[in-house]
C-alpha cells in the first residue's frame, strides 16, 4: 500500500488531541514511521510535551494485543480495547446470526457490565 504523507498530514490535523495520543503510543507498532513523525509533530505543535505522552502510554499496559503485539482497538470505538467477551452478531440489529468475540475500551467495557 502506497503511504500517502498529504493523506497523513490532513488526517493528523483534524484528529482530535486524545486520538493522536492513541496512535502515537497504543498503535504506534501498527504505524509506518513517517506516519510516527508526523503525529508526533503534530501533536508537538498543539504543545503536547513529551512528558505527558508518556503518561498517556502508561494506561495501555493491560490492553488486549495480537499475536504481533500490536494493541487490539474496542468494536465499538477507536479506544484500546481491554476486556473481550462472547456476544451475538446482528443481522440488521433484529436477529442474532452467530456468536462471536467482541472487545471493549474501559468505556465500553463498563457499559455492558
Amino acid at each position: 500500500m502506497h503511504f500517502d504523507v498529504t493523506q497523513v498530514l490532513a488526517n493528523a490535523r483534524d484528529a482530535d488531541t486524545d486520538d493522536l495520543l492513541d496512535r502515537v503510543t497504543a498503535y504506534r507498532a501498527g504505524l509506518e514511521p513517517e506516519a510516527v513523525e508526523i503525529i508526533e509533530m503534530e501533536l508537538h505543535r498543539r504543545s503536547v510535551t513529551a512528558e505527558q505522552i508518556l503518561a498517556h502510554s502508561r494506561q495501555f499496559a493491560d490492553c488486549l494485543r495480537a499475536g504481533d503485539g500490536t494493541v487490539l482497538m474496542c468494536s465499538q470505538c477507536r479506544k484500546p480495547a481491554v476486556a473481550e467477551r462472547w456476544g451475538w452478531h446482528w443481522l440488521w440489529g433484529r436477529v442474532p446470526v452467530f456468536p462471536r468475540h467482541f472487545r471493549y475500551c474501559q468505556k465500553h467495557g463498563a457499559a455492558t457490565s
